[in-house]
């Protein structure tokens, strides 16, 4: 039977690979492109020590791998335990004859009960590093075409490679987006950690530090605290991140912090902006904190830029629309009384304001407009109740 590869095609894929850097979303369709060089019908992006839904799949495979995962299959699947020892030996390309024989392929109970009933009959995986992480892109083929051979086990070979320099590649750009998110939230005074899908902490800004105490923190690159019943509502919350795939919304309700000597704290889940969704990366979700009763302090060069105000005078203002006193502010800045008073009397002139209620109030727009769960940061990133 003649070669399903198409050598073109497969070339074009390989440079196509490079679009996934930019634009995660467009694995599938690259996906696809990959299957048509290489006579595939679908594929998937797998993980090799740890399996989840979350994953870039082809629409072909996307109903048979919802019941892989919801039926648990990647428990029992024989293919997993028995690629184990080749990956160990650094093989990267391994088909179906690698692991069973011709025997074992008509009665095993994973290919039979699962695999065979969905249509598909024959498999290759090629795997590849991101990072120190171990993935495969498993192809897969259908009873009407012919088994993945050792003609086929060549050719894929052009692979693992090119993969493993796009998945680092990818994962760094996903990294420097996550973080540029982060700091964005950061610059309206909006305390946030970005978490993975086994709810490892992957960054933080540093407003964090401002609530973090002995009764929330960050441990051991998770998320912890004191409040057991917020510490459940965060264990389910990381569940239910773990078992939603990647393109689903965060079904996740805030979850309310008490600590022992301050004021509440609520955490909110934020989808993770398009251009940070990288698969290698494995970033999940945005967690923004709210202390209860505080005003969000505005960062200084916003206001500096909104108001035409001096850096001194934007720290003032800052200081005073986040609800401290005149006598706390001057303690604050290490100034005198009679500084602050003749610096707010040129801000209401700038603001257009006559009195400080004046000036929280017009500053309270300008928050509402940036404020971490506001549109201009959230655009695009998917804010959730």
């Amino acid at each position: 039977m003649p070669s399903l590869v198409c050598s073109k095609k497969l070339a074009r894929s390989l440079v196509a690979l490079g679009e996934t850097v930019v634009d995660p979303s467009v694995w599938p369709d690259v996906m696809e492109r990959l299957c048509e060089a290489v006579g595939a019908t679908g594929a998937g992006l797998l993980r090799t020590d740890v399996r989840t839904p979350d994953i870039p799949r082809t629409p072909s495979t996307d109903e048979a791998l919802d019941l892989y995962f919801r039926e648990g299959w990647q428990a029992r699947d024989s293919r997993v335990a028995r690629r184990a020892p080749l990956l160990n030996q650094g093989v990267r390309v391994i088909i179906d004859q690698d692991l069973f024989t011709a025997e074992e392929l008509e009665r095993d109970p994973f290919l039979n009960d699962f695999y065979y009933r969905h249509g598909f009959q024959s498999a290759a995986a090629v795997a590849f590093n991101a990072g120190s992480a171990l993935w495969t892109l498993c192809l897969h083929r259908t009873a009407k075409q012919a088994r993945f051979d050792a003609e086929d086990r060549h050719v894929l070979s052009k692979l693992p490679n090119r993969l493993s320099e796009v998945a680092t590649l990818s994962a760094t750009v996903g990294r420097v987006a996550l973080t540029t998110t982060i700091n964005a939230l950061g610059l309206v005074h909006g305390p946030a950690i970005a978490i993975d899908r086994f709810g490892v902490v992957l960054d933080a800004n540093d407003n964090v530090d401002e609530i973090f105490d002995d009764d929330l923190n960050i441990r051991n690159n998770r998320l912890t605290t004191t409040d057991r019943r917020a510490a459940t509502a965060l264990g389910n919350m990381m569940d239910r991140f773990l078992e939603t795939r990647e393109d689903a919304p965060l079904a996740a309700q805030p979850v309310v912090v008490h600590r022992t000597e301050r004021p509440p704290v609520v955490i909110r889940a934020m989808s993770i902006p398009p251009a940070a969704r990288d698969p290698f990366l494995g970033a999940r979700a945005l967690l923004t904190f709210t202390v209860v009763g505080q005003r969000v302090l505005l960062e200084h060069g916003l206001l500096q830029a909104t108001f035409s105000l001096t850096p001194s005078e934007a720290k003032l203002a800052a200081l005073i629309t986040a609800g401290l006193s005149t006598e706390a502010a001057a303690a604050r800045l290490s100034i005198k009384r009679e500084t602050v008073r003749n610096q707010l009397k040129t801000i209401f002139a700038k603001t257009g304001t006559r009195r400080q209620p004046e000036l929280v109030a017009l500053v309270s727009t300008l928050r509402g407009s940036v404020h971490p769960l506001g549109n201009s940061v959230a655009q695009g990133i998917g804010t959730i109740a």
